[in-house]
């Protein structure tokens, strides 16, 4: 079958699906340094990372080999769920007049909504062997905590979510999701942590930050023996699970005889933009293609595009581990922008490495260009994408239409990482034209918090 005969969409068949992660720390230039202790300022060793992370997870966190067997009783979970499809998007292409053809990873179809399954699945596996009983973390939008809180279901463990506050307003039934996985959903910051009672007592009108979140979610773990933390982003291992997406999509890709020119995706974190793009980074490493890689991010928390590249803290009070890593500052506070899961103050380590190095680039784009973008997308394709995704449609779009313009047939693939069907009152704001670009103050609170980067004295 070739490139002009591709179906609507591609699925693999159960026996094709990755039986392994790619770790691309083997094959990078240069790696990041490792992440710092916030207590004794050395690197962090072993033995901290312990106090709220499996041993398998850590493993996974330090190891550099080029790939990674995945557990057998993951691969189980994963066959429940996927491979997941990759479609060609006629009808955009249509719609648009380009000459590009592209292509989309869809990662929305298991009931989480999106990618985040990939590694909720692997985390609540290595927690179960290492004898916890329950898993705490933080969620943004609630596609991570609706994820954890199916894994840990899958493995018969407890699971406590603190959800940033603006998205926990914003979005009930992504509460409700969680909690039909029987999951404790707590709105972030919260009167039960020393920590959220700090943040209340300083700012209690806060909209609370992801960095507010992982702050409660690491106290609670850190201070419960049965309990451990979980990151559905930024985390090398969190990374490495994700790079099944881009695996997949490369089989399907070779099944039409198609390799991308243009990979595009969404950027909060870094999970699933790195877990589409870095197996494809790979060739360009080994020389084999030179596709270019555009990481989307808001223009609200703009950490690539405007932040700097620093250690900083992972969490908005210093309890996490100090990171390499490009950060608008700890302290920074994002608006309530309805892409809750892009309202990371920081990125991946390794994304950032690889940003800093050049073999990627980063655009910002703004929330009313990304719903119409996200409209346009539902009308012809027939999916409702989350705000979060619609950022790599809005710039695939743009890509597309610099094609036009040029009368060059470009590949274009980005990565569909969740479905908006639990966001309709983002898109009910926006149809009813409350959805604004302008937000004040934001680069003097970026110059603030970046300020007191350098008060860490790594």
């Amino acid at each position: 079958m070739k490139k002009n005969q591709i179906p609507g969409q591609i699925i693999l068949a159960a026996e094709e699906i990755p039986k392994q992660w790619y770790n691309i720390k083997a094959d990078m230039p240069n790696r990041p340094p490792a992440a710092i202790s916030p207590r004794t300022h050395q690197p962090v060793t072993a033995d901290e990372l312990n106090a709220i992370f499996p041993m398998g997870v850590i493993e996974q966190e330090v190891t550099t080999e080029r790939y990674i067997d995945i557990p057998a009783e993951v691969m189980e979970k994963y066959r429940l769920f996927r491979s997941t499809p990759l479609h060609r998007a006629y009808e955009l292409e249509k719609a648009l007049g380009t000459p590009a053809r592209i292509y989309y990873k869809y990662e929305g179809t298991n009931p989480s909504g999106s990618h985040k399954l990939n590694s909720a699945v692997a985390q609540a596996y290595y927690n179960k062997t290492a004898g916890m009983k329950r898993i705490v973390t933080e969620t943004g939008a609630g596609q991570w905590g609706t994820a954890l809180a199916m894994a840990t279901k899958m493995f018969e463990m407890d699971c406590t979510v603190y959800m940033v506050k603006v998205s926990y307003q914003q979005k009930p039934y992504r509460r409700s999701i969680m909690q039909l996985y029987g999951a404790e959903v707590i709105a972030s910051p919260s009167n039960l942590t020393e920590i959220g009672r700090q943040i209340l007592s300083k700012t209690p009108d806060t909209n609370g930050s992801l960095g507010d979140a992982i702050a409660e979610a690491v106290e609670i773990a850190a201070t419960n023996k049965d309990a451990n933390y979980a990151l559905g982003s930024v985390l090398d291992h969190v990374i490495l699970h994700q790079t099944i997406i881009g695996q997949e999509a490369k089989k399907q890709m070779e099944l039409v005889d198609e390799y991308p020119d243009i990979i595009i995706g969404c950027n909060g974190g870094g999970s699933n933009f790195s877990g589409l793009a870095f197996p494809f980074l790979k060739d360009k490493f080994d020389g084999k293609a030179d596709a270019k890689f555009i990481a989307v991010e808001a223009a609200a928390c703009p950490k690539l595009t405007k932040g700097v590249y620093t250690y900083d803290y992972g969490d908005s009070v210093g309890m996490a581990p100090i990171a390499k890593m490009y950060s608008l500052g700890h302290s920074f506070r994002p608006s309530g922008i309805h892409a809750g899961g892009l309202r990371y103050h920081g990125d991946s380590p390794l994304l950032s490495q690889v940003y800093h190095d050049g073999f990627i680039t980063a655009e910002a784009v703004n929330q009313t260009e990304v719903f119409e973008s996200a409209l346009l997308f539902a009308q012809k394709e027939l999916i409702v994408p989350a705000p979060e995704s619609a950022h790599a449609i809005c710039q695939a779009v743009k890509e597309a239409e610099k094609c036009k313009e040029s009368g060059e047939e470009k590949v274009i693939l980005f990565n569909l990482s969740g479905h908006g069907y639990f966001d309709m009152t983002a898109y009910d704001m926006y149809l009813q034209g409350h959805i604004v670009d302008d937000i004040p103050g934001l680069d003097g609170e970026i110059l603030r918090a970046q300020d007191e980067i350098k008060d860490i004295g790594v």
